[in-house]
């Protein structure tokens, strides 16, 4: 029988590509981080990290970084807490409603951040007086950046799911809503979902723009400060990101293929 994919040949010309696209960069960053004024190579930056007598210039960085990761989690408690609900409502209650509401969520990606920002400034005007001017309020930008991001995600694991069945199977024997959505739906969407969750994490820890604009420190914009006395630093910040979220992937697919899925 003849094979309609690729040989493996072309596989691996593939995989050499694609990997050797990723791995330069990576690669002249780290190298980048090693070099010493003598022309060598040493660990000497990385060390240097830990040294009390750089946590002055370090300190926006780690500012910043707190101030991520905190955005990061609200920004997956909107997706989880908000989005995925209203997509499961939407898919069993309302189906006619699923092309306005696909479009609704998938139009922040065609509007530039710096237009978004335009429009999000007088919000947070008002943001700032009733909640504070916290850098945590950014989630609600970011909540309306991830969208489009994962909605997909979640929407893939919804079609590949029967919800309807298993929904009325649920009900039928005396399950809540509440119930269903937790205990029946949610398993059944747990790779859309830890799928979304990655990708919001990735977004919020990448961000730059909006953050800029609205005067927020987070760590995209302390890069940028501290890259002004130590170009250094952010080259070695940006390689750990890198690997946090590579191992979080790793960490998230584990989970993901840890048990089949859930049965009501």
């Amino acid at each position: 029988m003849n094979r309609l994919g690729p040989s493996r040949t072309t596989r691996w010309i593939i995989g050499v590509l694609v990997g050797s696209f990723f791995a330069v960069p990576l690669v002249s960053t780290f190298l980048f981080t090693l070099r010493d004024p003598a022309g060598g190579l040493s660990f000497a930056r990385w060390i240097a990290l830990f040294d009390p007598a750089a946590a002055a210039t370090l300190k926006p960085i780690w500012t910043g970084l707190g101030n991520s990761l905190v955005l990061a989690v609200v920004t997956v408690a909107i997706v989880l807490l908000l989005l995925a609900p209203t997509m499961i409502l939407v898919n069993l209650r309302f189906p006619n409603l699923k092309p306005a509401f696909e479009f609704a969520v998938l139009l922040p990606i065609s509007i530039p951040a710096i237009v978004l920002v335009v429009g999000l400034a007088p919000i947070y005007l008002q943001i700032g007086r009733t909640l504070g001017t916290g850098t945590w309020t950014l989630a609600f930008a970011y909540g309306i950046t991830v969208l489009p991001f994962a909605f997909r995600s979640i929407q893939a694991s919804i079609d590949a799911a029967d919800l309807r069945t298993l929904s009325e199977a649920a009900r039928s024997l005396g399950a809540s809503w509440p119930t269903v959505v937790l205990r029946v739906l949610a398993p059944n969407l747990r790779q859309g979902l830890l799928a979304a969750s990655l990708i919001s994490i990735a977004v919020v820890l990448g961000e730059f723009t909006i953050a800029s604009l609205l005067n927020r420190q987070v760590f995209q914009t302390a890069m940028v400060v501290v890259n002004k006395q130590d170009p250094y630093a952010p080259a070695i910040f940006t390689l750990l990101a890198l690997v946090f979220v590579f191992l979080l992937l790793l960490v998230i697919g584990r989970v993901a293929r840890g048990s089949g899925k859930a049965r009501p």
